[in-house]
């Protein structure tokens, strides 16, 4: 049952974006939609990564000892500064590993 469960939402996703990126199917959004769409990466994103950051043990953790926040931080200027977001991805990774192995114990 859960493999089927699995496969089926595999199609649904599937089929949903197979709609809107095949360029033969006469599906066209208007371009209202089309702006309010934009917002919905950076949305699903957040909702995402916020929790991790800023939420330890169902508080709010906003202190100078939280890994996660000083690793989104330096990530948030790393990207920033360099425009690069795969070496911002590796360099950030690497910082919050030593950060959550060596200092923060």
């Amino acid at each position: 049952m859960i493999l089927l469960s699995i496969f089926a939402m595999a199609g649904l996703v599937f089929f949903s974006r197979y709609l809107f990126l095949e360029p033969k199917l006469p599906i066209k959004l208007n371009h209202t939609t089309q702006r309010l769409l934009a917002y919905s990466s950076p949305a699903i994103l957040t909702a995402i990564w916020a929790p991790i950051v800023f939420i330890r043990d169902g508080d709010l953790a906003i202190s100078p000892t939280n890994p996660y926040l000083l690793g989104a931080l330096f990530a948030a200027v790393m990207v920033w500064k360099t425009k690069n977001v795969l070496w911002t991805t590796v360099v950030s990774m690497a910082l919050f590993l030593i950060l959550k192995l060596a200092v923060f114990v």
